[in-house]
Parts: structure tokens; sequence; C-alpha cells
């Protein structure tokens, strides 16, 4: 009996001994463990992941462009047709202050010209004759900003030269005097009306202060 027992022993002792080594030489690939696995509506299998962990492989953005540039740009042909419309302000109503508004603009135009080129580009000719069918809509008096464009459809910019510029300006402005019964300039004296800091050309005897604001 006791024969019996060291036999059935000694049998799971060597079966135990054989499991052992079998699992050692099996490898470690033939009990990796799995991830959970999710099934999508195709039966394809998503494995799971932690949040906040890494998956295995990363998506990779593209890098950025070494170069970028912007898709806003400016057609400089449109710009004339941005003078077509109405005033955009409305009528101003207050006398003493669309006088003051219009002595303050037309000095500011007067030296303007009075600092064009006289050999001006063709894009500088363009950017005079764009600024003025511009100034014809944005001219903070409504009515005033209308009889100017149509002052403009009938005598349009002249921008050949500084010259050109100035002799325009300068006969348009007597248009407008007209129209409000104001004594017209002498065209020939308007270098020595407006001080533009251009040179240093001697001046003569000009009109007063206050003959200037009568005159325009």
């Amino acid at each position: 009996m006791a024969r019996r027992q060291h036999l059935t022993l000694a049998v799971l002792l060597v079966f135990i001994v054989l499991m052992s080594i079998s699992y050692l030489f099996s490898g470690p690939s033939s009990f990796k463990p799995h991830a959970p696995t999710l099934k999508s509506g195709r039966e394809a299998e998503v494995p799971l992941r932690e949040v906040g962990k890494p998956t295995d492989q990363q998506p990779t953005a593209a890098p950025p462009s070494a170069d970028p540039k912007s898709d806003f740009k400016i057609d400089l042909d449109a710009i004339p047709n941005l003078s077509e419309g109405d005033s955009i302000a409305p009528k101003l109503e207050n006398a003493t202050l669309k006088a003051e508004l219009g002595r303050a603009t037309w000095k500011f135009l007067h030296t303007m010209v009075a600092k064009f080129p006289d050999k001006p580009t063709d894009n500088d000719r363009k950017t005079l004759e764009s600024f003025f069918h511009l100034f014809g809509r944005l001219y903070p008096c409504g009515d005033c900003a209308r009889h100017f464009r149509e002052m403009l459809q009938k005598y349009p910019p002249q921008t050949s030269s500084r010259n050109a510029a100035a002799g325009w300006l300068c006969a348009s402005h007597n248009v407008v005097n007209k129209r409000l019964n104001k004594p017209q300039f002498d065209c020939t004296k308007i270098g020595d009306f407006y001080d533009c800091g251009c040179g240093d050309d001697k001046k003569g005897k000009g009109p007063s202060k206050k003959e200037k604001r009568e005159i325009w």
C-alpha cells in the first residue's frame, strides 16, 4: 500500500516538472495579454485605451509652412468701382460747420496736389485719380459730395504732372465758388496761396487771412 502511494506521488511530481518545462520553453508571445476590444457597427475590433495613456502610433501633424502667405489680396484695378454709388454721409445741415469743413478740406487738397510729383508714374496717377473718386463718396457732407461727383464726371481729374493736378483742382474750386456765389481765384497764384513746404520760392504780397477765408 505504501509503495503504491509513493508511485502515485512520483508520477505527479514528474507531471508537474514536465508542465513547468513546457511553460518555460513556450515563450512570452503566446501569453501576451491583449487589450480589451470594442466592436463597431461593422464588427471591426477597436482597441480601448485609458484616458491620458498614449497609443502606440500617434497621428503626425503636418509641419507648418516655412513661408505662410495670406489669402487677403487687394485688387487695385477694382478700386475705381468703389466710387460708384451715392454719398455715404448724410446732408450736413449746420452752415457754420459746413463752411469750416470746406475751408479745411480745400487747404488739404491744394496742399496735397502741391506735393504731387512733377513726373508721376502710372501708379501715382492712378492713385490720385482713385483718391478723388473715393473722396466724392466719403466727404462728410452728403450734398457737397454729390456736387463734387457731378463735377468729376464733367471735368475728370488731370494727373499728368503736378502743375496739371494743381491747375485742375484750382479750376474745380472756382466751379464750386461760382455755384456758391463766391469770387473767382486767380489760379496762376495758387502756388503762392498755399505753402506746402516744397521750396524756398519768394512769395509776393498775397491776400490777408481774412481775404483768404472770404475767397475760399
